[in-house]
């Protein structure tokens, strides 16, 4: 099975995206779809204009539809999930808060392994870590914030901290191939590499050295803090060939500039003129 996602793997079968216009799940619907599944995507107001990407993408017009569902309201969930033959759970009803998201992520899975075990429901979990690239939908997400405070200007100095970097369409890859292995099963960590946030600023600014990238540690007193490891053989396995940091980076940010979040920077004119 190739893993660039154009495998045409899923005709005959139906499947739903919960919070389909959500950062991943806009690219888990659009690999979705390139691989011939019929698709339900579970949106809080399917006619808010933010979702209207998800129509424009190939093969949306003949194999996506949209259904109003929320998370806390069981009836109109299982409405949208019933004659599926699989499920792709990535909404999540908390706000844009970090901490309470990371938490409420938490809670849900470790019920939803509980719940599994209880119901016999075949349960496959991808943990993917800080995810970048090119978006899908109009909005800024929070992770791809954490990258455009660093262009902005907004941010005067960067952390002594460390963080693990994964591209979108891998992670979208991930959920597809796990679900498409009868023997996957578990938990599968989605990461490409770790690296100091020091690394991270080095990287833009060498590909973009006209935005005011932070040069400066906030913290140069305690020793630099040395990235974690972490092993993502199961997904290589399956066959996730993952896009290098410095790939993801410069994708976001082309990605930005493109979806006007991120102003292109003129080229300074000549400062001697030419007198006719």
């Amino acid at each position: 099975m190739p893993a660039d996602g154009s495998s045409v793997s899923g005709h005959g079968q139906t499947v739903c995206v919960t919070g389909a216009g959500g950062f991943i799940a806009s690219w888990i619907v659009k690999l979705l779809l390139e691989r011939g599944y019929i698709v339900r995507g579970t949106l809080r107001n399917p006619d808010d204009p933010k979702n209207a990407h998800l129509r424009e993408l190939e093969g949306a017009q003949d194999r996506l539809t949209l259904r109003k569902a929320d998370l806390l309201d069981f009836e109109s969930l299982k409405e949208a999930i019933n004659g599926c033959d699989g499920v792709f759970h990535t909404a999540s009803p908390v706000t844009d808060d970090p901490n309470w998201y990371c938490y409420a992520k938490t809670v849900a899975e470790q019920t939803a392994w509980e719940e599994a075990k209880e119901k016999g429901v075949d349960l496959v979990v991808v943990n993917p870590v800080l995810v970048l690239g090119p978006l899908l939908q109009p909005t800024v997400n929070a992770s791809i914030i954490h990258i455009l405070k660093y262009l902005t200007g907004s941010a005067k100095t960067y952390a002594n901290a460390v963080q693990a970097y994964v591209h979108v369409r891998d992670v979208a890859l991930a959920h597809i191939l796990v679900y498409e292995t009868p023997s996957a099963s578990g938990r599968y960590l989605c990461g490409e590499s770790v690296l100091h946030r020091g690394d991270v600023v080095e990287i833009l600014a060498k590909f973009f050295p006209e935005y005011p990238i932070p040069t400066k540690c906030s913290d140069e007193v305690k020793p630099r803090v040395k990235p974690y490891k972490l092993t993502t053989q199961k997904l290589q396995d399956l066959g996730v060939e993952f896009t290098p940091v410095k790939q993801c980076l410069y994708e976001t940010v082309k990605s930005l500039q493109e979806k006007g979040h991120l102003p292109v920077p003129k080229p300074q004119e000549d400062s001697v003129k030419i007198q006719s």
